[in-house]
């Protein structure tokens, strides 16, 4: 019996590692590069280092980047962080903030005359 629980910590430790700190890490590494195969032409996307632009070229190794209208930047794949993607929300929280700020400064108005 004894030696059967000396041979159970190490096994469970082992096992406690692996669920905790080895499979986490490889399943956020295949939605990476996952992610990194599917980019494409015209795509949103910010690099490691902060660097927001849209892709206009890309092949096995290399991403093209246009940052401005002159600008076009080359990177790694692996520098890119994640990939932009258009939220519908957006444009409605804008409006609305649009919408208050007008009805504000008409109350504003009103009580300066």
């Amino acid at each position: 019996m004894q030696q059967y629980q000396a041979f159970i910590f190490p096994v469970l430790l082992i096992a406690i590692f692996y669920f905790l700190l080895i499979r986490p890490q490889n399943k956020s590494r295949k939605q990476r590069n996952a992610m990194i195969s599917s980019l494409k032409k015209g795509d949103k996307v910010v690099t490691i280092g902060g660097l927001h632009g849209t892709i206009v070229d890309l092949n096995d190794q290399t991403i093209t980047i246009k940052v401005n209208d002159n600008t076009r930047l080359v990177f790694e794949r692996a520098a890119i962080n994640e990939k932009k993607t258009v939220d519908a929300a957006t444009p409605a929280k804008t409006e609305e903030v649009r919408e208050e700020v007008t009805a504000s400064s008409t109350e504003e108005t009103k009580e300066e005359k």
